[in-house]
This record gives C-alpha cells, structure tokens and sequence, in this order.
C-alpha cells in the first residue's frame, strides 16, 4: 500500500500544531517537511524552531526534504529531531556520497532528490547508498502546481535503476499528487506521495489520505 506524507507547507500556519495533529490522526504515515533557503529555490520556508514545533505535535515520522545550498549546514540544525529521512538535491549538492555516508551515520534514512529536469542516471552510481529517492513532479519551491506528466516515465526508469542497484530503495514523488493519478504512480512504481494541497485543502482529510492510501 502506498504511504502518504503530507506536506505542512500547504497547511494553516496560524494554527499548526492542531494542523499536524489533525493529519496524523486522520491515518498519514509521515509528515512531510519541506525546507527552503530562499537561495536553491525562491521561496523562504521554515527553520528549526518550527520544525521543532511540528515534530513536537507530530505523532508519525518526520521526512525533512532540504531546497538549500550547504546541504551539511541544514541536516546539523534537523539531526536532533530524529527524523525519518532527510533528503537533498542532486543538482546542488558537490559530495553527495559523503553527505548521505553523513547523515546514515546520525541514524537518520538518507535520500536523494531529483528536480523535474534532472535525468535518473544521476544517480544510478549512489542508489545502493540511498534508502529513498525523491521525484519532484513540479518545480521545487511552491505548493498547489500541476503535476508535470513526464514524472511518470522517470520513475519507471528509476525503478528499474533501483531493481538492479538497490531493490529496497523507495520512491516517493512530490507535487500534483490527487486521487485522479495515484493509480497510475502505484502501477509506476511509487512507494510514497506527498500530497500538500490535496490533503490540506480537502473538506475531508480523512478521506483525502486514504483516498491515497491503495
């Protein structure tokens, strides 16, 4: 069954504990934490006093995904909130092995992320090191975009990367997750979505979540 993950950048931030109590409750499998520099990408998100607070309220596993420059820096300020994965970007980062070596050795799952316009191969030569690779289906940088169709074709090629390399690997993908395309993710190869805008803007977020959950 595909595991949700949804992502706080799209919930009330006025009222964010109750937000994040409310999708843990409605049966989420981690809470999606989506860290930005206002450098990588042009936005400017949230730093370790909020993420503090969401772990705090949280009741599942985080899964911190970095859109920063110095890739090191951000995972020192995050390691002591004991998340479930930590991932960055391939097109930033000049020591990808190092850092994923790194933030396995702080007992945290390290994974690789891939903006839309990046080709799999990549990272074929670092699968083996990675316990998941993230699929960016939109830009990086903002909630509520379309999901971008050519994702489907590059998750199956990094499947089948993954079945020679590292048959535990996962794949998650991230933007324009709905109900109307998560049958064709599964059939693709996904093992978890992060679904910002589907989850928090649902009139029913129980629904939303286990709408996802086949």
């Amino acid at each position: 069954m595909i595991k949700v993950a949804p992502s706080v950048l799209s919930a009330d931030f006025g009222n964010l504990a109750n937000e994040v109590k409310s999708i843990c409750d409605f049966g989420c499998d981690f809470v999606h934490v989506d860290v930005m520099d206002g450098h990588f990408v042009p936005n400017l998100t949230i730093g370790p006093l909020v993420v503090d607070a969401i772990n705090k309220a949280s009741t599942k596993p985080l899964d911190i995904h970095l859109m920063v420059e110095n890739n090191t820096f951000f995972v020192d300020l995050f390691k002591n909130l004991n998340p479930e994965f930590i991932s960055f970007h391939i097109e930033e980062e000049k020591h990808p092995h190092r850092l994923i070596q790194y933030i396995r050795s702080l007992g945290i799952r390290p994974a690789i992320t891939l903006n839309p316009h990046t080709h799999p191969s990549s990272i074929e030569y670092i699968l083996e090191d990675v316990d998941m690779v993230l699929v960016m289906s939109v830009n990086p940088g903002f909630g509520g975009q379309k999901f971008i169709e050519s994702s489907i074709k590059k998750i199956k090629e990094i499947k089948e990367l993954c079945q020679k390399r590292n048959p535990k690997c996962l794949i998650e993908i991230d933007g324009g997750v709905n109900d109307k395309n998560i049958k064709e993710l599964k059939e693709a190869g996904v093992d978890i979505v992060v679904a910002g805008s589907y989850v928090f803007g649902s009139e029913n977020r129980e629904k939303a979540i286990k709408s996802l959950q086949i």
